[in-house]
């Protein structure tokens, strides 16, 4: 088990004044299992009145709108969250059950369908079919492309941006860990295997000390269904563990943004983000 101390900064700058915004944050844990929120804190400046629910997709959101004229527009996210190791089952589903499974729950068909952003090109298909063609089991499938597709993108900040898709990024074969991510699930719901995005943090250092505090950043992995869901992150081609932090889960990563919103005023914004996490335990 690992408990990790988050706090998140982000916000927008804007070059004169927002007279109105209008926003929702998607910057908190989730209660899922092997994760347990021990707290967690969202701060709005300017002051405003927020509303907290659970979107569609299981994700904690808060809404809030400033209505008075302001230059920035900063949250900051704290949570203390305890990891813990998570074992998953030997999994024997043959392609034919996986197929029975995934077509008849709208949890399973809707990780199926592709999106702008997850639609693969054709030559991504023919790595995912490659790369589980030595597979015996739907699992060892996913694995396998996950495993290749990381193998095969890098990790490469600036060439990409939120719009870009998996078919521009996988022709670059370069991006950031959302790229990485898109790529993937294109790849394995190409296989007819579930996929979903899941935004969340990744303690970047395995070796830090208690209380050793680091600079993290927002991170973005997949998760596959083969029986139940299995997490795999392929920007580090390493399994979800005790660094991995989930905030949210959905089709693609428009479904699970930190902070979107709109407003009226200025003409020009500059986003500011700044992520530290702390190790207690």
């Amino acid at each position: 088990m690992s408990r990790l101390r988050i706090r998140h900064v982000t916000g927008f700058s804007y070059a004169g004044e927002a007279v109105a915004s209008y926003n929702e944050a998607r910057m908190l844990p989730a209660h899922v299992e092997a994760q347990f929120v021990l707290s967690s804190h969202l701060r709005i400046e300017p002051v405003a009145a927020s509303h907290e629910y659970v979107d569609y997709w299981g994700t904690r959101v808060s809404s809030f709108e400033v209505l008075l004229p302001h230059r920035q527009l900063s949250l900051t996210a704290t949570s203390l969250v305890e990891v813990r190791p998570q074992q998953h089952p030997a999994e024997h589903l043959d392609w034919s059950e996986l197929g029975a499974v995934a077509g008849r729950s709208a949890e399973f068909v809707e990780h199926l369908e592709q999106t702008p952003l997850t639609a693969p090109p054709e030559d991504l298909v023919d790595a995912a079919r490659e790369a589980a063609a030595g597979a015996t089991t739907p699992c060892a499938a996913a694995l396998a492309i996950c495993e290749n597709v990381g193998g095969a993108v890098a990790y490469l900040p600036g060439v990409t941006n939120v719009k870009t898709t998996a078919a521009e990024s996988w022709q670059k074969r370069a991006g950031v860990c959302q790229d990485i991510a898109h790529i993937t699930i294109g790849a394995l719901r190409s296989m007819g295997i579930p996929a979903r995005y899941v935004s969340g943090y990744l303690h970047p250092k395995p070796s830090a000390e208690l209380r050793e505090t680091v600079t993290g950043e927002s991170h973005a992995w997949v998760e596959f269904f083969c029986g139940t869901w299995h997490g795999y992150d392929p920007t580090n081609l390493i399994p979800i563990g005790e660094r991995h932090v989930i905030v949210g889960q959905g089709r693609d990563y428009r479904d699970v943004p930190p902070l979107r919103g709109v407003y009226a005023g200025s003409s020009n914004s500059k986003l500011f983000v700044t992520v530290e996490i702390t190790r207690e335990a």
